[in-house]
């Protein structure tokens, strides 16, 4: 039974990484490998309390997935009030080398609030009105991405495995802040200072103000309007870390009623400003709009590996890694090279199955305590994990989300990437694992 569900999981894994090969959505095989995995698991297991665990582990996943749903309409809902716009228009440069450390940083920051993904469509198609030649907007758009990646690693909002750490209490908000947040900042830090000598320092272009956005703005008629919806479409994707602290409830009802609120006030928007026919306003025109191949696409990984760890491969992974390295930083820094490869989430979601959270019993009854106590909640496994799984899919452009958008809208080559950007990035990769180090090492001083 354990070599077919390893054969399933790989030959599945491999179908996903070559979805922009093969031109097939990578959901198609998340869900057919997810489907294939428990029934291989049922017939072959007999496990008697078999719907009780599917239940659970659907559960689980489901909180994930109600909460992306939420938090994607939210972002939708900004862009078709054209309030990212605003954020556009007011980027200024005296030169191109300025303009590379502008973007680098606005897709830092604005990452730890939107996901990587959509922070980087946001940010290349911008660079189609600021530059004209496409072999520096490639590097631009290379920069944005290793940006966005490490802004999305710091922020429990940021990127779909701080999500998934953050909801099942692997990490709290405020710990994973304060611990992440330079290293994150020197990880983008040293590739973007190595790229900006691949950028001649020369004055910036005529903007284009050809109108490229999707389909429509407020932007221009009803400024005010734009800004409205952006500042309370950010400050509820904020108040969702807020609201959990205060209430202790997951972070989906957070993110429930934030989008509650903001269905509230687009109705009112509406009629008050009789925009139906003029654009789709309402959260229940935008909601069509978001990505549900990527929803399921996160439905069918993380319930493919919930059947791993239900069938205890993931147990016994972990057992030889500990065996074998005995050291989180090579644990993590290895996990991190996987995530170029293989997607991040998976690969997140299989070490929260494989190191559960260690418990003071847990420690006490360790063979060795010091080791085992790095896995408590945000503990310093934790905190690696997070860094080193948003991170590392930097090293290759088809290792995170944002790569993959950034080379379909750009038409980035793979082995351009890898020759002018892996690198750069897996500098900043071992700069951010040593920042981490060396924060760990003043700490217990």
């Amino acid at each position: 039974m354990i070599t077919t569900l390893l054969i399933i999981f790989i030959i599945g894994y491999l179908l996903i990484a070559s979805e922009h090969v093969l031109g097939i959505n990578k959901a198609t095989f998340a869900l057919i490998m997810c489907g294939a995995l428990w029934a291989v698991y049922a017939v072959a297991a007999h496990d008697p309390n078999l719907s009780e665990d599917l239940v659970l582990s659907l559960g689980d996943t489901c909180e994930i997935v109600v909460f992306l749903i939420g938090a994607m309409t939210i972002v939708e809902l900004i862009d078709r009030y054209g309030g990212f716009n605003i954020i556009v228009r007011n980027l200024r440069a005296g030169n191109k080398r300025s303009l590379l450390w502008i973007l680098a940083f606005v897709a830092f920051f604005l990452s730890s609030i939107l996901d990587n993904m959509t922070t980087t469509i946001i940010m290349v198609m911008m660079l189609r009105r600021m530059l004209s030649d496409q072999k520096e907007r490639w590097i631009f758009a290379c920069v944005i991405v290793l940006a966005a990646n490490a802004g999305g690693a710091w922020s429990p909002i940021g990127d779909i495995t701080t999500i998934m750490l953050w909801m099942k209490n692997y990490v709290s908000s405020v710990d994973l802040i304060v611990n992440l947040i330079i290293p994150s900042i020197v990880s983008v830090i040293v590739p973007t200072f190595i790229a900006s000598f691949m950028i001649a320092p020369a004055p910036m272009e005529s903007l284009n103000t050809q109108d490229e956005r999707k389909g429509y703005s407020l932007a221009e008629h009803h400024r005010k309007l734009s800004i409205l919806i952006l500042i309370c479409g950010v400050a509820g994707l904020l108040f969702v870390p807020v609201f959990k602290a205060t209430t202790h409830l997951p972070p989906y009802m957070g993110i429930l009623l934030s989008l509650g609120i903001l269905w509230l006030l687009t109705e009112l928007i509406v009629h008050h400003y009789d925009l139906d026919g003029k654009i789709e306003g309402r959260i229940s025109q935008v909601v069509r709009n978001i990505d549900m191949s990527t929803i399921l696409f996160f439905l069918g990984i993380l319930m493919s590996v919930a059947a791993l760890g239900q069938a205890g491969i993931l147990s016994q992974l972990a057992m030889w890694l500990n065996d074998n390295f005995h050291d989180v930083y090579l644990i993590s820094g290895i996990i991190g090279v996987l995530s170029s490869i293989v997607d991040n989430v998976p690969l997140v979601a299989a070490c929260m199955d494989m190191y559960p959270v260690a418990t003071e019993a847990a420690i006490a009854a360790s063979a060795d305590p010091a080791y085992t106590a790095l896995f408590i909640g945000d503990g310093l496994f934790w905190h690696l994990l997070t860094f080193c799984a948003g991170v590392g899919g930097s090293l290759l452009i088809i290792g995170s989300a944002a790569g993959v958008v950034a080379m379909g809208i750009e038409k980035i080559p793979f082995m351009w990437y890898a020759r002018r950007i892996t690198l750069l990035a897996f500098a900043g990769y071992l700069a951010g694992i040593a920042t981490i180090w060396a924060e760990t090492f003043i700490l217990s001083i």
